[in-house]
């Protein structure tokens, strides 16, 4: 880990304290139709809204630091969305339509620039343990914000959840204000060089790459069914919220303990096979599902969707990033940030049309479609081949990037 830069362990910690307090994706539902009042369908479509600005932002993000720096994005971003949460409570309804959307669009840039700062601060070599630290530090930060949000919701009011997030975003925005100095951005930019391709050129000479994030998308709606089919199929069957609440907890508490140790002793292997071995397992995990719903099935579930979690996010972070052209590194973060977010959007109708109408299916076709995604992306292991132009950017253009 010595090869992680000091600029990257300070992000994390303040990523850490921003996800204590990122309260809005857990507890926006239940504010909507609680103290608001909506309906469902109502509140369905405003988090609706919500979520796909938050999955654009993911998308485009990139675009916004290759051209005016990554962290001058991220500070943008961050002061956005924290004032649009911040004002959240005493919005009338209808603007919620407008506002929630854009702050959320807003967290998604914020998310893309951080992956492009983490990619162009460390260099080859190291790049996954750099994204293994910022993952462990948001998910160790998203493990003790719910049960601190069930706290303020309970002895305040769900007002105070949407203050605390939007401060600690704003707090967020400051804090890497400081950390990031923007010395020395005009001298080092990484502008493009002449004949340099394209994105989409660039993408067409990396099938890899672009069978990748098609396989990440794929697995990423398949893996986001834990937080929308999953629990309504436990409680069909008479398992309740408290055994679904320790599976969660389970997923977090390994991923914490393991993924780190496991980044750092699978570091030198080609990262395609450990990507592809990590989203097979994935769809095993879920296709034991279909053996029946009993705790034992859904403890073992949990144990290879996590397993095949902490093999395959953080080297198809760093892969990404090391196959990227220096001067398209933000782009192809942010493809890669909005691919492993689509899930968010995609999985809750797909995965609830396919359980109301087929209940049997839907598991053992969520284990085939992961699997195949792996399989593929073993496949493209076999093939793949560096490219000349994709060699990382010199470590002087990290200034440029927190311009």
């Amino acid at each position: 880990m010595k090869d992680v830069p000091k600029v990257v362990w300070l992000l994390a910690a303040g990523l850490f304290v921003n996800m204590v307090v990122s309260f809005t994706f857990v507890y926006l539902f239940v504010y909507l139709t609680g103290p608001r009042g909506l309906s469902v369908p109502q509140a369905g479509l405003i988090a609706g809204v919500g979520g796909v600005g938050l999955v654009a932002g993911n998308f485009t993000g990139g675009w916004f630091g290759d051209h005016f720096g990554h962290r001058r994005t991220l500070l943008t971003g961050s002061v956005v969305s924290g004032l649009g949460l911040v004002a959240l409570p005493v919005l009338p309804t209808a603007a919620l339509l407008l506002v929630l959307p854009l702050s959320q669009y807003a967290a998604g840039t914020v998310r893309a620039a951080n992956s492009a700062l983490v990619a162009v601060s460390v260099p080859e070599g190291a790049r996954r343990q750099g994204f293994a630290v910022t993952r462990f530090a948001g998910n160790a930060g998203f493990t003790v914000g719910p049960p601190v949000g069930a706290l303020i919701a309970a002895h305040f009011s769900y007002d105070w959840l949407f203050l605390a997030d939007g401060l600690g975003t704003l707090f967020f925005a400051g804090y890497a204000a400081l950390v990031l100095p923007a010395q020395g951005a005009r001298r080092h930019r990484a502008a493009a060089p002449d004949g340099a391709p394209g994105l989409w050129a660039a993408l067409r000479a990396r099938p890899a790459v672009l069978l990748l994030l098609i396989a990440i998308l794929v697995v990423d709606t398949v893996y986001r069914q834990q937080y929308s089919t999953l629990p309504v199929f436990l409680a069909d069957h008479g398992i309740g919220t408290n055994v679904y609440g320790w599976l969660l907890a389970i997923n977090g508490g390994v991923i914490l303990c393991l993924e780190i140790p496991a980044t750092v002793a699978l570091r030198k292997r080609a990262p395609l096979r450990i990507i592809g071995i990590g989203l097979i397992l994935v769809g095993l995990g879920f296709s034991g599902l279909a053996l029946g719903a009993y705790v034992a099935t859904a403890v073992a579930m949990m144990l290879l969707v996590t397993a095949g979690e902490v093999l395959y996010k953080t080297p198809a972070t760093a892969y990404v990033a090391d196959s990227s052209p220096p001067h398209l590194q933000g782009r192809f973060q942010s493809l890669y940030a909005g691919a492993s977010i689509s899930g968010t959007v995609l999985a809750p109708p797909l995965g609830g049309a396919l359980y109301s109408t087929a209940p049997g299916l839907l598991w053992p076709l969520c284990g085939a479609l992961a699997a195949l995604a792996g399989v593929a992306v073993l496949v493209a292991q076999a093939r793949d081949r560096p490219i000349a132009d994709a060699a990382p950017a010199p470590v002087s253009v990290v200034a440029d990037a927190q311009a």
